[in-house]
């Protein structure tokens, strides 16, 4: 009923750069939010980012001020501009909806299949 798709992942240097994209797509009604998370090897799911339909935006305290998320205007798709990347942050990142689709009437947790971020020099 939510497909999310997301790309951007790669080999990034220490200090440098990568925007991450997920892809909303589905018969979807409504969105409550949309959030990046990461899980690193042997670590537990943990939330980096959220953007809500009501405009609120969280970060989680070690990516302050180094990670934006963002959308289109259409919820199509969701950003993550990541900057001033450190090795800490390598982890496999998922884009996560909080969305009403198909002929629910109430909002259900959906997952992409994630995407690789590795900082290395």
């Amino acid at each position: 009923q939510v497909q999310l798709v997301e790309s951007g992942g790669g080999l990034g240097q220490p200090g440098g750069s990568l925007r991450l994209s997920c892809k909303i797509s589905g018969s979807i009604r409504h969105i409550n939010h949309i959030a990046w998370y990461r899980q690193a090897p042997g670590q537990q799911r943990d939330l980096v980012a959220s953007i809500a339909s009501t405009g609120r935006i969280d970060y989680e305290e070690s990516v302050k001020g180094r990670f934006t998320v963002s959308r289109d205007s259409a919820w199509n798709t969701v950003y993550l501009q990541m900057n001033n990347l450190q090795p800490e942050d390598t982890a496999v990142y998922y884009c996560h909806a909080e969305a009403m689709a198909g002929g629910n009437y109430y909002h259900t947790h959906y997952w992409g299949q994630g995407t690789q971020v590795t900082v290395s020099s």
